[in-house]
């Protein structure tokens, strides 16, 4: 059986969903989990063999199969319940020609002749999603090549099982004063239905529910016009309500309504009806979750884990059973934020496996139900691998030189390392910090180091490693200064300097609308005594506390004081904002400043789940007087999709609470399908721009439009799902995992966590493009978390979160820098 490999991210679909040839679907599957990884290395192989001679795999290598039909790859993989499982294989093809497989599950060919295309190279992966309905239990999914060119490298297979929900296509409905057309685009199906523009045209379901209960409808329209087209809903004949239905971009834009109605078990009749003479929107189709049973509640926190039969690579993980009352069918496994594997609800132990040499983790255990209601993380227990039995390690690297110096570039050159098992890799560095790292088989001993600061003095030296993770001495080292900042549109990073020390966890940062000072709050994740400070900064970095945010609780991850935003009539109402945990969830606040201390607490919005990790949190108002909010999935995926729910989504309102005019939903909601938000920043357009945690493959910048949807769970990066919105600029997920965003001179700046950089990504003129992004600081100041425009300097002020559970540095380590623009 292959067993889960330790991800530094929880899972998620990557590409787009792949229609199975020849096969009809009659269900699609419906809110989907986190995907638990299988790695190709510890599959069954038949004809063919692990290697690691090309880069970008996961894991400790990839499956290359002989060049002979009938050679192949099996996969086992376990789903915690029966439903729809979406199989996502990574592959790369460097040959010129695509490569042909049967894919089977259980052995049955869900997929015959199933073409994996030409991939650039062989250090560029790719992926093709299959989708198969599975019980609960264990199973096989297995590759077999049809070609004499054999299969593709494997890399892994993602797993997500999501319980069924039913499709129903307009196209197939009754209809009254309503036909069937094709003349747009993005529909699924064999159409969609166009009202004629009168009173009283309908379209009539007949759907069926396997037993009474209320059930979800997600209803999927187009309106290309101006004019809001509502429609009167009946179940069984009985008024459920009157929707609204706004103008989406064009009648090619689809968007979706999600609501909820009571259905009997057994057939049922549900009929929407157009209310104005302008008719309905045009109407794709309706998916209806499972009715019956409305099982909202989480199961109980589990035990606190332990750790027990520790290797190099793996480890035993152990834990108290959570209850639930319906019952427990999984237990999701993260390390910090990063989901490592799942188990089954019988299970309170698993093994988990593919993990580093002498490195802790920070585990803990989350139970969820078939609902997919997820509980609290429990405790969280620190564990450490074993060192590899490898101690020595590589020779210095020698004759470092530097040449070909640019603004923002250095091309080094070294004599390459010595090892008794092999060198690996080698890291350019400046101290600790490491501003590139060179990998290969064997590595080359050379390396163009890129996003330095323009007229800045550098010292960089090389050390070599090796697999068990032994670093070599460092070479010597080279000294030079980058050349001249020049006049490039938008300008270029150029001179930091540390303005405020101190700090523990800054996380918001909101400039008066003065701009002669600024509030920052403290996150204070370590702190269990309620100080979840509030500071005032002025211009040169002096910082007061003006006071703190009540009822604020940790939850030992990423929840605690967050976001900050001032009104923008302050001067006249002395209003701030927070978005902070509370205990029953996440909320928005509004408090009295009176540009000495804080009074007064008032709750705007409640109802936004909070988790240990993925809360969002970041406050920001648009230049339309109204204020966003970004919310995380709070570690339950299917929110994002779920309209009527407030997480994975961001929000839109007026400054009391209520929903902002011409919101897309009639709701706070303003846009849907998203992770866990964090950056929010307008551009000179008004736009909003938006960073976001992706899952294990891709992070992402997003330009937000109203009712979009921005594809989590289904998609993490680009994808070509329909009806879903691709991100306009990815990056791998150990390059960013981004926070804030800022935009200077119409250049969109992101702070990155794991990434430890600062990107620079540029808006193209007034279009919705951006250009090629260039990394600054990589390594140099540790975990960077929020960014903010200076108002009326060419300035950005930047904030370091090394105090936190990944930073591990100590309280008051953090900083906050100046930087110049020029």
């Amino acid at each position: 059986m292959v067993t889960p490999r330790t991800l530094r991210r929880p899972l998620v679909l990557l590409a787009s969903l792949a229609a199975l040839a020849g096969v009809h679907l009659v269900a699609l599957a419906g809110p989907a989990a986190a995907a638990t990884r299988y790695e190709a290395e510890n599959a069954t192989i038949s004809q063919g063999v692990v290697e690691s001679n090309h880069t970008g795999f996961s894991g400790t290598g990839f499956v290359n199969g002989d060049n002979v039909a009938g050679s192949y790859t099996q996969f086992t993989f376990t789903a915690a319940s029966a439903g729809t499982a979406t199989l996502v294989l990574r592959y790369a093809n460097g040959t010129g020609a695509a490569r042909t497989a049967d894919v089977a599950v259980d052995g049955t060919v869900v997929a015959a002749g199933r073409s994996f295309a030409a991939t650039a190279d062989w250090d560029t992966w790719a992926s093709a999603t299959f989708t198969a309905d599975v019980a609960a239990g264990s199973h096989t999914l297995r590759v077999t090549a049809t070609g004499a060119g054999g299969n593709p490298n494997l890399d892994y297979l993602d797993v997500t099982v999501a319980a069924p929900s039913a499709v129903y296509q307009a196209e197939n409905a009754t209809l009254s004063q309503a036909d069937v057309a094709t003349n747009h685009t993005g529909y699924t199906g064999g159409g969609f239905v166009d009202y004629v523009n009168t009173t009283g045209g309908y379209i009539e379901w007949n759907v069926t529910a396997a037993s009474a209960g209320a059930a979800t409808v997600t209803l999927r329209y187009a309106n290309g016009t101006s004019i809001d087209r509502p429609l009167a809903l009946t179940v069984n004949g009985a008024a459920a309500g009157t929707r609204s239905y706004p103008a989406t971009a064009n009648w090619d834009t689809w968007a979706d309504d999600a609501f909820t109605v009571n259905l009997a078990a057994g057939a049922n009749t549900i009929r929407a009806t157009a209310t104005t003479a302008n008719g309905g929107p045009n109407v794709d189709k309706i998916t209806i979750s499972a009715a019956g049973g409305g099982d909202t509640q989480p199961p109980t926190t589990p035990g606190t884990p332990s750790c027990g039969s520790i290797t190099t690579t793996g480890l035993t993980l152990s834990w108290g059973a959570s209850t639930d009352n319906v019952g427990v069918v999984a237990y999701d496994i993260y390390n910090d934020g990063n989901k490592l594997a799942e188990a089954p609800g019988s299970q309170t132990s698993t093994a988990l496996t593919g993990l580093t040499p002498n490195t802790q983790y920070r585990l803990s255990v989350f139970g969820r139900d078939a609902a997919g209601n997820v509980s609290i993380g429990s405790q969280t227990v620190a564990c450490t691998t074993l060192a590899a039995t490898d101690g020595q390690a590589p020779t210095a690297p020698s004759g470092l030189t530097a040449s070909n110096v640019t603004a923002n570039s250095v091309r080094l050159a070294w004599t390459g390392s010595t090892d008794n098992v092999g060198v690996t890799s080698y890291e350019v560095r400046s101290g600790d910090s490491v501003y590139a790292t060179v990998t290969g088989t064997p590595p080359a001993a050379s390396a163009t180091v890129t996003g330095l600061a323009c007229a800045s003095p550098y010292t960089l030296a090389v050390v070599a490693l090796d697999a068990a993770g032994n670093v070599s001495a460092a070479s010597n080292a080279v000294s030079f200064t980058t050349s001249a900042c020049g006049s490039s549109d938008g300008g270029v990073p150029s001179s930091v300097s540390t303005i405020s020390s101190g700090w523990t966890i800054p996380w918001g940062l909101y400039w008066m609308p003065d701009g002669q000072s600024a509030l920052a709050t403290e996150r204070d994740d370590k702190v269990t005594s309620g100080q979840f400070k509030v500071f005032k900064v002025s211009l040169t970095g002096a910082r007061t506390q003006v006071g703190t945010v009540p009822n604020v609780v940790t939850t030992g991850g990423e929840g605690g004081l967050l976001g900050v935003a001032v009104d923008p009539n302050w001067a006249s109402n002395h209003y701030v904002y927070f978005f902070h945990t509370a205990s029953e969830g996440n909320r928005i606040v509004r408090m009295t400043y009176n540009g000495t201390s804080l009074s007064g607490y008032t709750i705007l919005v409640q109802g936004i789940k909070k988790n240990k990790y993925h809360n969002g949190g970041r406050l920001a108002f648009g230049p339309d007087g109204y204020l966003y909010a970004s919310t995380g999935d709070a570690q339950t995926s299917s929110l994002a999709q779920d309209t009527t729910s407030l997480n994975g989504k961001i929000l839109r309102m007026r400054t009391d609470g209520t929903p902002a005019p011409g919101n897309p939903f009639g709701t706070l909601v303003y846009s849907y399908g998203h992770r866990n938000p964090q950056g929010l920043a307008f551009d000179r357009n008004g736009r909003l721009w938006e960073a976001e945690f992706g899952n294990s493959q891709y992070d992402e910048l997003n330009l937000i439009k109203p009712g979009a949807d921005y594809g989590w769970p289904t998609c993490e990066g680009t994808c070509g799902v329909s009806g879903m919105t691709n991100p306009k600029k990815t990056w791998p997920v150990d390059q960013a995992s981004p926070s804030g965003i800022a935009i200077v001179r119409n250049v969109i700046y992101m702070a990155a966590l794991r990434g430890e950089r600062l990107w620079r990504i540029p808006i193209s003129g007034d279009t919705e493009n951006v250009g090629t992004a260039t990394a600054y600081y990589v390594g140099t100041y540790g975990r960077l978390r929020t960014v903010v425009k200076v108002p009326g300097a060419d300035q950005l002020w930047l904030t370091t979160t090394n105090c936190d559970n990944n930073g591990n540095a100590a309280n008051g380590s953090d900083k906050v820098f100046r930087i110049s623009i020029t």
